[in-house]
């Protein structure tokens, strides 16, 4: 599998900074289908088996799929596998970026991070490792973007 941000690069766009999806986010996904996989081999509970490797497949897929980045003209994301979920939003049409930490998020350093656009246009990516520190980055070359064109005004 390729990886979508870097194959939809435009001429002359280079990658700022890029957002990793955290195995810890998958933590329920993983264990439950590690639960059931261990509840199945004694028994040979061929159900219980298929269950936990479907939970187990719900956690790659939602790993190895996710990507986001920063670019030096837009954010990219990207989300799924059969069924694909793209969001990319030029930088000067960036509004604010959010984020959404639940407990689990807070304690392993994990959540979601929604792209503001000006316009009303929301875009949550879930699942991204340590997304204050991504927001921070995003501002700070936002922040670069905004000094460099007041110079040249």
């Amino acid at each position: 599998m390729g990886n979508y941000i870097e194959e939809n690069l435009a001429r002359d766009e280079k990658i700022i900074v890029k957002a990793q999806v955290t195995w810890l986010s998958q933590f329920w996904y993983l264990l439950f289908g590690g639960l059931f996989v261990l509840m199945a081999l004694p028994s040979k509970n061929v159900i219980f088996f298929l269950l936990g490797i479907i939970f187990i497949a719900i956690a790659v897929i939602h790993v190895v799929t996710t990507e986001l980045a920063l670019t030096s003209r837009r954010i990219i994301a990207k989300s799924g596998l059969v069924r694909r979920n793209t969001i990319e939003l030029k930088v000067n049409r960036i509004e604010s970026l959010g984020v959404d930490q639940g407990v689990l998020g807070r304690i392993l350093n994990f959540g979601s991070i929604t792209v503001k656009g000006i316009g009303g246009s929301h875009a949550p990516i879930p699942y991204i490792a340590r997304p204050m520190e991504f927001r921070q980055q995003v501002n700070n070359f936002l922040d670069e973007l905004d000094d460099q064109e007041k110079k040249i005004s």
